[in-house]
């Protein structure tokens, strides 16, 4: 795994994907994302069926989960952003700059090329890292905590289609890629 500070000779852009010009292939991962929550909604109703969270305390601790679920995934979006720079400091990769576009947070690099595994592993960190730790925490709450981590859960999941259509489409290229990342836009350099 390796960053270059610079596109070594003989590399030119393959391919260029930037959600906040397309439209329509962000409308299409903002779908995908919302499809894949739904459809992970069902499963937590099979572990705890949603009505039990209004039925077994009262207002005031749904209350409290609520403030505690909204504040705890505002802390997660840091935390997923947080995970990128962390594998793209741990691949060689140089400073790493935070934003928020008014559709989504992102960490990237203007400076950095990253190989095709390294990149994988970039995109695929936080999905991975932070569905493993909401699995563990979701073993580890009260029965009436389940719907909060398992909302978190979602969230991860359905928030990385991005990085999840980013991987596939890289899926088949050759191992000789390049791509940079300025999260903002992909761009992939081949020889």
């Amino acid at each position: 795994m390796k960053a270059y500070r610079s596109l070594p000779d003989g590399y030119s852009e393959v391919l260029q994907v930037n959600m906040q010009k397309d439209k329509k292939t962000a409308l299409k991962i903002n779908i995908g994302g919302v499809i894949v929550g739904v459809l992970l909604f069902i499963p937590g109703n099979l572990f705890v069926p949603i009505l039990e969270v209004f039925h077994e305390t009262g207002i005031k601790d749904y209350l409290l989960r609520v403030a505690v679920m909204m504040l705890a995934y505002l802390a997660y979006i840091v935390l997923h952003e947080l995970t990128h720079a962390a594998v793209m400091k741990a691949v060689g990769g140089g400073q790493v700059k935070f934003g928020f576009t008014g559709l989504y947070a992102f960490a990237g690099s203007e400076v950095d090329y990253f190989d095709k595994i390294s990149y994988r592993c970039i995109a695929l960190a936080p999905l991975l890292v932070w569905g493993v730790i909401f699995i563990v925490l979701q073993l580890l709450v009260p029965r009436s905590w389940f719907w909060v981590i398992w909302f978190l859960q979602i969230g991860n999941v359905a928030g990385a289609a991005g990085d999840v259509y980013i991987t596939a489409k890289l899926w088949k290229m050759p191992a000789s890629i390049l791509v940079r990342d300025t999260g903002v836009d992909m761009t992939v350099f081949d020889k």
